[in-house]
Order: C-alpha cells, then structure tokens, then sequence
C-alpha cells in the first residue's frame, strides 16, 4: 500500500520552474484552500504562477479542478497538457490520467490499490496512503477530510522542492488569532512531508527560488473592476445575483464601506441595491444615471436577456450607464461556472430596432481596473450605456498583472452637461440636438434651472427639442445623429495593440480578452516552425479603423475567440464589409479556458498546406 509504482517506458519529464500541476478534487472536499496554498507558496518564492479554479455549479459533490501554470518566463495563460496530476477523485480517473504528458507524474491516493490497467505505462506513479495516515491520526471525519489535503500539500512540497517555511508563513496570515487551526494544519503538512521525504522518491520537477514576480499584484479580476468602479467614481450599483459576477458586487460593497463612508457623519455616500431580477436593477441604474449618479451593474449573459428594453430605453432615450458583464457559457443557464467570450453580438446590439453598444474588451485584471474606470467618463461623455466585457477566467481567477495606478488629478469627464449660468444667459437647449457635428448632443441634471433646461424624457420619437414627434425627418435626424455619435466613440474607446513583424507576415492574427495571454505564448511556439504573423489585439468596440487597415494589409486574417460561432469575427465582417472568406475563425468554447497549443496547432494547421502549395508553385 505504501509502495510507489515506477513505470520505466518513458523518461520522465525534468523542467525547473516550467511545468503544469492539475489537482482533481470532489467539490466540497476542502481542497480549495489547500490548492489555492500551493500556488502562493511558490509565487512566493519569486516565481510566477496562473491558478484556474474548474468547478460545478452545484453546491458539492460533483468533480473539481485546480490547474497551476508554473512559468518563470511569466506565461499566464494556459498551455495545455498536465506534468503533475494530483488525482483525488476516482469518478474522474480516467479522464484526468488522459491528460498527463509522456513522462509525467500521477501522484494519487494509494489506501485502496487499483490494478495495473487503472495506469498508463509511460507516466510516472507516486502513491500515499493518504487516507490510511489520516485514519490512524484523527477520529473526526470532517478533520479526516480536510487534514488529507494539507497532508498532500506537504508531500508536493518534499517533491517540487516548495520551501515549506512559506507555507506556514502563509497558514500564520491566513489563521491570524486562531492558535489552535494554526497548530492543527501544521502538524499535517508535517505529517505529509515527513511521508514523502521517507517513503517517495524525488520526481524530476522542481521549485527554485527565483525573482521574477517583482512588483506585480495577484488578483482577480472582479475584484480590480469593482475597486475600478469605485476610482471611476460610480455611487450607485444594483444587481442581482448570478454567477460569475456576484464577487464584483460584494467587492464594491466592500470597498464602498472603506472609502465611501463619510468620517464626520458616519453616513454611506454610496447606494447598493441588490434587486428582486435583473430587469429591476437595470431599471435602478437608469434612472440613477439620468438623475445625475454614476450607476453600474454587473452580471451574466442571461441577466443581458432580461435587460434588453432598459438597455435600449437608455440607447434611445441617451442616459449614462456602465454593464459589466462577466461572460459564461450559454445560452439559457447554460454552463454558470464555465468560461466563454460568449455574449459579444448580444451586447454590440442589445435591445431590438437598430442599436450599436460601445464594448471594452480588458485582457486582464490591470485592465478591468483601468477599463471599469473609464467606462463611466466614456458613459457621461457619449450619453450611452457602455459595456465592459470580461469573463468567469479573468473575474474569477486570480492573476499576477502589473500593479493598478491612479493620477490623483484627474478628473472625471462628465461630458455636454448645460449649466444654469449657460440656461439663464438665454443658451438654447435641445436635448437631442447636434450643435458640435459630433452627434453628442448637451443634457442637464434635474433641477439645473428653476424655468429652463427642464425636457421630457422618453423612450418614443422626438425632435431635437424632445417633443413627441413621429415625423419622419424627426426620427432620420436622431437615427443618424447616433451614428455621428458612433463614429466619435472610435476615437475615444481603447485603441487596439498591434504587434508587427514589419511587413514579413502575409498573415495576421485578431483576439481580445482573456484569450490574450495563450495567444503571446502561441505566437512564439508558431516562430518556432518559422510560422510568422502580424497580430492585433482589439480592446472596443466600435472598432477603429486601424481593425480594418489591419485586415486588409493581410491576405488571410485568424479570428480567435472563445465561442462556437465567432461572434467578433460576425462583427468584424459585419462592421467592414469584410469578405468572409478572409477571416478563418480559430474556435474554442468547451468551457475551458483556451491554450497556446491548441491555437498554435490550430493556426498551423491552415498555413502549412497554403506554404507547401506555394513552394510546388
């Protein structure tokens, strides 16, 4: 039972500071904490790590995963393949032993043996009686459950070399004030590397101290957008709860109580509102915005469904609100706890009759931070609702990102708000009428003038003055006014990033989002069998023109996103006329968070033959 079985078909894999670890785990076992204590123990030792939490959406019971990319070079998305499987699940034995490289190590709970079918012969096999050790150490079996994971967190620290001091360093901060818990979760991890360092032998990854985490932050994403939120100057949140966005407004609850709470009367300045639907906190935040207040929801694509006719009242009707939407996989429920890039189209046209919505489209959590911020400038100064685009892999994962920065002089772009000096010295106010040729016309809080500026909002046709008009000039007028206002938001959303080769590539590459960090790491495994392309990561919708310079500078253009039907690639070719035979979709939409192999192999896949042709040419 204690013995460790040696396969000896395959070398096994030897990489310092460059390797994949995967816990597979029973939801509600514990293990989270234990897991998540692994991959800070090694960033703590300098070297950079990218955690991704897999789990159900049930309560417990049902399988769960941990993968940890370990990468001193920094490589943060996920590569694809395991070289460490901490296997604890039976149901999922199989599936889970499929993904260890050649050469790799399964490391599993050897208590009950398992014949020799149950492994493969060219992978690594490290057992431990795990539940045996518990079973003779404690008597309670929620002890039992939880100490097996601490315990197998101490032998991985004997095998990868984990310097177990941080650890511990870690269980102080985390059990502060509560001896007892401190005491009780050293004590198994001892008993875990006591284990291992007498009856396992050493494997060929290790842990080394390194220094390359510098400055960076570790934090996921729901928590940057909603401190985002509270920089950008938002007052009034209302949401409904729905995975994965519940935490970005629990955080900006917390944050709001930090910061929002004035110390002189003790009075909130801040208004959270946890709403009986969706359709009712999309309703708060409209009226909010019109009112004057900075307003945001947050949630999930079918909380979208629902808020459709809010959405388009304040398209329509031109009243500030921010959305943040943490994308999962759809439609109807669809998978509530797996990623995708899956709400694009029903964001960009939400609402029925012809609307366009500005979407910002962060990579990461720097960039949640930065970009919930701006949204609320971009919602006062286009009068428009805006939308902030991220998903389950970046706002529920925690991520090293360079740290958040903030110009303490800088002051929030409220956009063409009339005062009542201007009304009272005889300015006209047409509340949707153009006078600047950009199509944003001014608007003025209730209240502004006693007499003037006074205009009625609604969600039907109108003149420039906001009196009810069912013309048709009238509406032509507001119709393309809102295209005028479109094309201002080019120049004032994110600007896409480009990285050129400088006119060697005939091909390119468009992305966004959290698919970002796997796309870096594709590009250079595709160097490296001489496969060059320019890339272009976009960050907004509209999109600028440059997108559309880009595409046609290249004779054939890969759209790569996370969802079955390419939807940026539907509204890039929408938005350009673009042929579609010269965007080449790279799909990926089981959940999972895409790899830098599966892009590099699929991108590969369609230049070779083109290479060959051209050489028998």
């Amino acid at each position: 039972m204690n013995a460790q079985i040696e396969t000896r078909r395959h070398p096994r894999i030897e990489a310092t500071n460059d390797f994949v670890v995967k816990f597979a785990n029973v939801n509600g076992s514990g293990s989270a904490s234990a897991n998540e204590l692994f991959a800070r123990a090694i960033l703590r030792m300098g070297v950079p790590v990218s955690p991704r939490n897999i789990f159900p959406s049930n309560i417990q019971g049902l399988p769960t995963w941990y993968e940890v990319r370990v990468s001193e070079r920094g490589w943060l998305g996920r590569r694809g393949g395991v070289d460490l499987m901490v296997a604890m699940n039976p149901q999922t034995w199989d599936a889970d032993l499929k993904e260890i490289e050649p050469g790799g190590y399964l490391f599993y709970d050897s208590t009950r043996p398992l014949p020799a079918s149950k492994f493969r012969d060219d992978i690594h096999v490290i057992g431990m009686p795990l539940t045996a050790i518990c079973n003779r150490t404690y008597a309670d079996a929620r002890q039992r459950q939880l100490f097996k994971n601490i315990m197998y967190l101490g032998a991985l620290s004997i095998l990868l070399d984990i310097d177990a001091r941080e650890i511990k360093r870690l269980f102080a901060e985390q059990y502060k004030g509560k001896e007892k818990l401190l005491d009780s979760n050293v004590q198994a991890l001892e008993l875990g590397r006591e284990h291992a360092a007498q009856h396992l032998d050493p494997i060929g990854l290790h842990v080394q101290r390194a220094d390359n985490v510098g400055d960076k932050i570790f934090v996921d994403g729901n928590v940057a957008a909603a401190l985002g939120c509270v920089y950008g100057g938002a007052t009034v949140c209302a949401w409904y709860p729905i995975t994965p966005s519940s935490s970005l407004a629990e955080a900006f609850q917390k944050y709001c109580m930090k910061y929002r709470v004035d110390a002189e009367t003790g009075r909130n300045r801040f208004a959270i509102v946890q709403a009986e639907d969706e359709i009712a906190s999309i309703g708060m935040c409209v009226g909010a915005g019109w009112n004057g207040a900075r307003a945001f929801t947050t949630t999930a694509g079918p909380g979208i469904s629902l808020m459709n006719e809010f959405i388009g009242l304040a398209y329509f009707a031109e009243i500030p609100i921010t959305i943040i939407d943490v994308q999962r996989g759809g439609p109807s429920t669809g998978m509530p706890t797996r990623t995708q890039q899956s709400d694009v189209l029903a964001c960009a046209y939400a609402s029925h009759g012809d609307t366009k919505h500005v979407l910002l489209l962060p990579e990461d959590p720097h960039e949640c931070f930065e970009f919930s911020a701006q949204a609320f400038d971009l919602a006062d100064r286009l009068q428009t609702p805006i939308f902030v685009l991220t998903d389950l892999d970046i706002g529920m994962n925690q991520r090293l990102t360079a740290p958040f920065a903030w110009n303490d002089t800088r002051e929030y772009d409220r956009g063409k708000v009339m005062t009542a000096e201007e009304l009272e010295a005889g300015r006209d106010f047409g509340r949707y009428k153009d006078v600047d040729g950009d199509g944003i016309p001014y608007r003025t809080y209730p209240g502004t003038h006693a007499e003037r500026g006074a205009y009625f909002t609604r969600g039907t046709s109108r003149d420039p003055y906001a009196r009810y008009s069912e013309r048709g000039p009238d509406y032509i007028y507001n119709m393309e006014r809102l295209l005028r206002k479109w094309e201002t938001a080019k120049s004032l959303v994110p600007q896409p990033i480009l990285r050129s080769t400088g006119g060697e590539a005939q091909d390119g590459v468009i992305f966004y989002g959290s698919t970002s960090p796997s796309m870096a790491e594709a590009i250079e495994l595709l160097g490296k069998q001489s496969l060059v392309l320019d890339t272009l990561r976009v960050r907004a919708f509209p999109f600028p023109d440059s997108v559309g310079e880009f595409i046609r500078r290249h004779e054939r253009v890969f759209v790569v996103e996370q969802n079955r039907d390419g939807q940026l690639r539907t509204l890039l070719i929408n938005e350009f006329g673009i042929d579609p035979a010269r965007l080449v979709a790279i799909l990926h939409y089981d959940g999972t968070p895409i790899t830098a192999r599966s892009i590099a192999a699929a991108i590969a896949a369609q230049i070779r033959p083109t290479k060959a042709k051209e050489k028998m040419a």
